[in-house]
């Protein structure tokens, strides 16, 4: 997952100059409305942009509208699944439907993978936890080195899941 042998990475996908203006004036907005306008005009203009879904992500999670980021994350499972040839449900995916995709890019298998990861993540913080769950351990049963850093998620999210499980038992 820490490999790329000299391939191009998601950001120098070329980028039209009118995108790029939007980024940028989203950029020099940052923390007003303005800045969300930008981001939707560049959306628009290339909604599949890796580098467009990733500053709307970003936006999202870093105004702490998770839900809307999750939304992303999910636009960009859905797309770049298209694009790697992966079946367009993630829990469908294994080492070698996933081994196929690498052929395709091995760096875009690792953006596809880090977007799972956030999804998790993001599900994690919203209270969603058997769903974080169930995105975290497919990503560790894929990336079985961890090289993403995911099996402490998972640890938190397990906890989580004993904690309400203990709550809903204390409440009756």
């Amino acid at each position: 997952m820490l490999e790329f042998d000299g391939e191009e990475l998601y950001f120098d996908e070329p980028l039209n100059a009118e995108v790029k203006l939007c980024l940028d004036r989203a950029s020099e907005h940052y923390g007003a409305d303005q800045a969300e306008k930008f981001l939707m005009r560049a959306y628009m203009l290339a909604p599949e942009h890796p580098v467009v879904l990733v500053a709307l992500y970003r936006y999202f999670y870093y105004q702490h509208r998770l839900e809307d980021a999750l939304l992303i994350a999910e636009r960009v499972l859905h797309i770049f699944a298209r694009r790697l040839e992966l079946p367009e449900n993630w829990r469908e995916l294994d080492e070698a439907r996933l081994g196929n995709g690498v052929l395709i890019s091995m760096t875009l298998v690792r953006f596809y993978m880090l977007a799972l990861k956030g999804a998790g993540y993001l599900q994690l913080r919203l209270g969603e936890y058997e769903t974080a769950l169930e995105r975290l351990e497919k990503v560790v049963e894929l990336d079985t080195r961890d090289r993403l850093n995911v099996q402490a998620l998972i640890e938190v999210a397990r906890e989580a899941l004993q904690n309400n499980d203990d709550d809903r038992v204390a409440a009756k």
